[in-house]
């Protein structure tokens, strides 16, 4: 069986030494928490073997490991705009330097905790993954981006764009980013030039869901709307817009939700 105590401490300790205190890492290690958890009801709402259940949880813990020396060199988490694909720096940090085995004694998931977590964040899965590598991979993103409409419901908006909300609300929407939504697609991030087109790319996000449970957690807990409805438009173009995305983004997730129930 996987230790999940000792894995748990293992994080808090490697954490503590990114002094806890600073907002940007007190977000990222609550991030964590809350991704391990939506990992552990993704897995169980799929009905999951225990083992797999404890794989899930494990994964999300581990996830983003490579975030918080990418925010004391960078002081920003924006892949795009840093030397650091965190992604892959997680994996070496428990790969390459043996990490890994600090938090699991045995090898028997490596491949498959490795695989999750280099393509929890990539644009699209890897191809040639195994099934189980590919479950895991699945799970991992869902259960971040689960957890992301989450944060971005109560993070600050200086940590996410150092900027205020007042210049927030007067942004626009770029045609590239909202064609680019339109299409039913997530957005690239080198498509996004202001920062109301990275507001906008995290509602994309329901577009690259993998699991009905999923699907109706956000549903069930009104997450769209929560996200959306944290900033009071200025611009009339980008209220419009947004007021769009949140009819889009909802008739997806319902018809999702009915596709499943008519085929079961």
């Amino acid at each position: 069986m996987i230790d999940l105590v000792k894995a748990e401490n293992v994080f808090k300790n490697y954490v503590s030494q990114f002094h806890s205190l600073d907002n940007k890492i007190a977000v990222k290690i609550k991030h964590t928490y809350g991704v391990v958890e939506m990992a552990e009801y993704i897995a169980t709402g799929l009905n999951l073997k225990d083992e797999d259940v404890q794989l899930a949880k494990l994964i999300a813990l581990l996830h983003d490991i490579g975030r918080f020396e990418q925010a004391v060199k960078y002081d920003n988490f924006d892949d795009y705009n840093t030397a650091i694909d965190h992604a892959d720096y997680g994996a070496k940090i428990l790969f390459e330097d043996n990490m890994i085995r600090e938090f699991i004694e045995f090898d028997k998931f490596d491949d498959i905790i490795r695989k999750a977590i280099i393509n929890h964040d990539k644009f699209e899965i890897e191809k040639g993954l195994s099934d189980r590598e590919l479950l895991h991979a699945k799970i991992i993103r869902d259960a971040d981006k689960t957890d992301n409409f989450i944060v971005k419901q109560y993070q600050d908006f200086e940590s996410l764009y150092k900027t205020s909300k007042e210049l927030l609300e007067k942004e626009t929407i770029t045609d590239e980013v909202w064609q680019e939504f339109l299409s039913g697609k997530t957005i690239i991030s080198s498509h996004r030039k202001t920062n109301m087109d990275k507001w906008l790319s995290y509602i994309a996000w329901i577009y690259d869901y993998n699991f009905i449970p999923s699907l109706k957690y956000l549903l069930q807990e009104n997450c769209i709307d929560k996200v959306i409805d944290r900033l009071d438009y200025k611009n009339l173009d980008t209220k419009e817009k947004m007021e769009i995305a949140r009819k889009l983004t909802k008739e997806y997730i319902r018809q999702k939700l009915e596709d499943k129930e008519s085929n079961s």
